[in-house]
C-alpha cells in the first residue's frame, strides 16, 4: 500500500513545489519577494524555520527576511555575518550537489562565528537519518546567467517530518533556491527600472539621466530583454533586444527585428501568447531558436512611455526555464509512470481510463454497472451471452457535447466499435520468482512490458497495473478485434524469454471488458479482471478434461 500511495505522495509535493515557485512572481518588490522566498520553503517545502540571507554590496550578508517563528524573526532580522564565517561553513560539512549539510557532530566549530543563527529545540535523535536540533543545511544562491557570484544564502531547520531530507527533498530545495534566486534577481531589476521610469516623468535632466540607467539595465541584464512596438499596424514588432536575448535564441538582433514574438512562438503556445494581456502580462511558453528547436521561457510585459504623453512601448523580460521545465516534467512522468517497465501506472491507467467516461445523471434507476452485467450475463459463467448497452438510452436520459464510450453488441458483433480494456494477468510468473529471483522476474516483467507495447498502435495505451498484471486500453475496435487483438498479445508474450543465458516462459491470461459512460474506471477495470478469471478457470476446465 505505501509503494502504491508513493506517486500520489510525490505528486502532491510536487504541486505544493509548483505552487511555492508560483508566489514567487507575484510579489510586487523586493521586499515581498525576500519574504514570499521564506514563506514558501516552512509552507511548501515543508521545514519548520526559513532564513533567507542575502548578499550586501560591502560582501556581507545580512538576514533579510525569516519565517517559521515570530520570536526569531524579531530577534535575528536585520543581523549581519560576515563573508569569511559564511565561505567557511559553505566550503565544509558534507556536499548534497549544490546544498551543504553540516551535521550536529561538526557543527560544535561554528558556535563562535558571527553568523546569525537560531534553530529549534528537540530531543536527541532516535535513529540515524533523524534530524538534529543543531544540524544545518544550507542552500546557496547564485545570480543568473551562470558563474559563482554569491547572491545570498537559504538557511532551514528542522524538516516537519523529523528526518533528514533524502533525495527527493534535496532536489526539491535546490531547485527551489534556483528559482529564488531568479525571483530576487527579477525583483532586483524592476526595482531599478521602476526606479528609472520615475525620474523619467519628472523633468527632462532626470529623462535623460534615467534613459541612460535604463540602457544600462536593459544592455547589461543578465536575461532576455526585448522592447516592442504597441498599437498600429506593426504591433508587437521587436524594436531592440539586448545581447541575453539574442544568446538565448541564437539569433543575431538585425535578425529579430524582423519578427515579433506571436512569429517566434510554438504553434501550441500561440493561444497562450494571445490570452497574454499586454500591460503586465506574464506567460510561460516555448519560443524558437534559429536552430529549428525550441527553448521554454517565462515571458513578463510592462509598459513604458517614450515621454510624459509620448508613444507607449512594450517593455518584454525573459528568463530562460527550460531546466526548470524539465524538472516538472521529470517529476509528472515518474509520479504517473510505473519505475520499473516505463509504462504508465495505475494511477495513470484510471486517470485515462475515466476521462473517457461521463457519469450518468442522478436516478433511482438499477446504475450503470448492473445494466452492464444484466446485458452481458453472469460474468462468472463463461458460456454466458452478451450484448451491446447504449449508454444514451440507459435509464436517466442521454448526455450532452459528449462522444460517448458504448460497449459493442458482442454477441452480434453489427460492426460497432468501443474501447477495449484487455486484462492480463501472467501464468508462471511466481513461479519464476521463487525459483530464479526477483532479478530474472524484473526481467521477464520488462521484457513483457516491451512485447505488449510493440503489439499496439500508437494510441493505444499500455499500463502496468501492479505486480504481474498488465492492462491495454485500444479504442475503436469491435469485438472480433478485440478478441484478436488478445491473441496477437498472447502470443507474442509466450516465446522463451533468455535472462542471464537462460531461457524462461511464462503464459498469459486475457481478459476482455468494454468502457461505457455511467461506469467508473474501478468498474470497468473489476469487470476486465471478472473475465480474465473466467477465461482462466475455463482454460483450467478444459487442461483437466484433456488429462
Amino acid at each position: 500500500m505505501e509503494a502504491e500511495s508513493e506517486p500520489y505522495v510525490r505528486l502532491a509535493t510536487m504541486r505544493q513545489l509548483h505552487q511555492a515557485m508560483a508566489d514567487l512572481n507575484t510579489a510586487r518588490s523586493l521586499a515581498d519577494t525576500l519574504q514570499t522566498v521564506a514563506d514558501g520553503i516552512v509552507d511548501g517545502l515543508g521545514y519548520e524555520l526559513a532564513c533567507v540571507n542575502l548578499v550586501r554590496a560591502d560582501g556581507d550578508l545580512v538576514v533579510a527576511a525569516f519565517a517559521g517563528n515570530s520570536a526569531a524573526e524579531a530577534l535575528i532580522t536585520g543581523r549581519v555575518g560576515s563573508r569569511s564565517s559564511w565561505e567557511r561553513r559553505l566550503s565544509m560539512g558534507e556536499e548534497w550537489d549544490e546544498l551543504r549539510f553540516i551535521p550536529h557532530t561538526d557543527g560544535w566549530v561554528l558556535l563562535d562565528d558571527d553568523v546569525p543563527q537560531w534553530h529549534t529545540e528537540g530531543p536527541e535523535p532516535r535513529f540515524e537519518d533523524e534530524w538534529h536540533p543543531l544540524d544545518r543545511l544550507y542552500a546557496p544562491m547564485y545570480a543568473s546567467g551562470g558563474g559563482n557570484d554569491l547572491l545570498g544564502v537559504l538557511s532551514v531547520d528542522r524538516p516537519r517530518n523529523g528526518r533528514r531530507p533524502g533525495a527527493w527533498g534535496r532536489e526539491a530545495l535546490q531547485m527551489y533556491a534556483s528559482q529564488a534566486a531568479i525571483a530576487i534577481s527579477n525583483a532586483r531589476l524592476r526595482a531599478n527600472m521602476q526606479r528609472a521610469l520615475v525620474r523619467l516623468e519628472r523633468e527632462q535632466q532626470a529623462l535623460r539621466a534615467s534613459e541612460e540607467s535604463f540602457r544600462q539595465a536593459f544592455e547589461y541584464a543578465p536575461s532576455g530583454m526585448a522592447i516592442a512596438e504597441m498599437g498600429g499596424d506593426q504591433h508587437g514588432r521587436l524594436l531592440r533586444t539586448n545581447d541575453a536575448l539574442c544568446r538565448l535564441l541564437g539569433r543575431p538582433a538585425s535578425a529579430l527585428r524582423r519578427y515579433s514574438f506571436a512569429d517566434l512562438v510554438h504553434p501550441e503556445d500561440i493561444g497562450t501568447l494571445l490570452r497574454t494581456s499586454a500591460e503586465g502580462g506574464r506567460a510561460e511558453l516555448r519560443l524558437g531558436r534559429r536552430d529549428g528547436t525550441y527553448l521554454w521561457v517565462s515571458l513578463r510585459n510592462s509598459v513604458v512611455a517614450d515621454t510624459t504623453d509620448g508613444p507607449r512601448f512594450l517593455l518584454t523580460h525573459v528568463e530562460d526555464i527550460e531546466e526548470r521545465k524539465r524538472h516538472e516534467l521529470n517529476l509528472a512522468h515518474r509520479a504517473s509512470h510505473d519505475a520499473l517497465t516505463g509504462l504508465p501506472n495505475s494511477a495513470e491507467l484510471r486517470s485515462r481510463l475515466g476521462s473517457r467516461l461521463c457519469e450518468r445523471p442522478h436516478s433511482e434507476a438499477t446504475s450503470a454497472v448492473e445494466v452492464l452485467d444484466a446485458a452481458y450475463g453472469d460474468a462468472d459463467d463463461p458460456d454466458a451471452r452478451t450484448s451491446g448497452y447504449d449508454v444514451d438510452s440507459a435509464p436517466g436520459g442521454p448526455y450532452d457535447h459528449h462522444v460517448h464510450a458504448v460497449a459493442p453488441d458482442t454477441e452480434h458483433d453489427d460492426g460497432a466499435k468501443g474501447l477495449a480494456v484487455l486484462f492480463c494477468d501472467l501464468d508462471g510468473f511466481k513461479s519464476i520468482n521463487d525459483r530464479f529471483g526477483h532479478h530474472t522476474g524484473d526481467a521477464v516483467l520488462i521484457e513483457v512490458a516491451r512485447r505488449l507495447t510493440t503489439c499496439v498502435r500508437d494510441g493505444d495505451t499500455v499500463a502496468r497495473l501492479g505486480g504481474d498484471e498488465f492492462v491495454v486500453l485500444a479504442d475503436g475496435l469491435g469485438a472480433a478485434d478485440a478478441a484478436d487483438l488478445a491473441v496477437r498479445l498472447r502470443n507474442a508474450i509466450i516465446p522463451p524469454i533468455r535472462v542471464d543465458g537462460r531461457a524462461v516462459r511464462v503464459g498469459a491470461s486475457f481478459g476482455i471488458g468494454w468502457a461505457a459512460c455511467g461506469m467508473t474506471a474501478e468498474e470497468v477495470l473489476r469487470s476486465a479482471d471478472q473475465r480474465m478469471y473466467v477465461e482462466k478457470r475455463s482454460r483450467a476446465k478444459v487442461h483437466r478434461r484433456a488429462g
